[in-house]
Order: structure tokens, then C-alpha cells, then sequence
């Protein structure tokens, strides 16, 4: 995390900015499983109202995402914030959505993958 933080511009930000970008993007990351995993129950439904409601929480869910990283891009710059909250959103879906709620196997290749993506994440967020 110390080298996403060392992202940002030559401006020095407080312990409590620190606190604040950690907790959008734990924020982020959260309500972007939850936008996906609600997609994924949505399909399943077998009524319309049931996809409906479904889709509503998941686009509710996105626009949380979307916030949060508005939010974030005030502390960190676009280069940074993006491919840190878009890969650990990928890493997320497949490791918590996927594999814990709806247990889908991941298999040594898609292991292989996310390992991938945490190295991209930590090579784009570096100076």
C-alpha cells in the first residue's frame, strides 16, 4: 500500500488523508463486489421482479464505486487510482464473489491471472 500512496504528487498529505484514501478504497472494492455479485443474482432470478430488484441493488451498489473513486481522484492521481481500484476490483470478484459466495472454482490458471493483476497494480501505481 506504501507504494500506491507513493503515487501521489509532491504534496504532502496528513496521516489523516492516509486513513481517508485506504478507507475509499476499501470502499470502493466492497461495493464493487457487491454491484457484481448482485448482477450475477440477478441473472439467476427466475422472475422479473426479482431481476429487477437485483439489478437496482447492483447499479445502486456502482454508483457507490463511481463515487468513491471521484472522491479518491482527489487524493491520488487518475494513474494511480484507477488500476489500483479496478484490479483489486477484479481480484475481488473473482476471489470473494465468485469462489466464497458462489463457489465457483478458480482454477491454478485463473490463480496465475490474479497473481498477474497484483503485479500490474503495484507496477502502474509506482512512479
Amino acid at each position: 500500500m506504501n507504494r500506491i500512496l507513493s503515487g501521489i504528487s509532491a504534496q504532502s498529505i496528513s496521516a489523516q488523508s492516509v486513513v481517508l484514501v485506504l478507507i475509499l478504497i476499501g470502499g470502493n472494492l466492497i461495493f464493487n463486489i457487491a454491484a457484481n455479485a448482485s448482477f450475477k443474482v440477478s441473472a439467476a432470478s427466475s422472475n422479473w421482479r426479482s431481476f429487477l430488484t437485483w439489478q437496482v441493488i447492483g447499479n445502486l451498489a456502482g454508483l457507490i464505486t463511481v463515487i468513491t473513486l471521484t472522491w479518491l481522484l482527489k487524493y491520488l492521481p487518475l494513474r494511480v487510482a484507477f488500476p489500483v481500484t479496478t484490479g483489486l476490483a477484479v481480484i475481488g470478484v473473482q476471489l470473494i464473489a465468485a469462489g466464497w459466495i458462489f463457489g465457483e472454482a478458480i482454477t491454478p490458471v485463473q490463480w496465475l491471472g490474479t497473481f498477474l493483476v497484483v503485479i500490474g497494480i503495484a507496477l502502474l501505481s509506482g512512479r
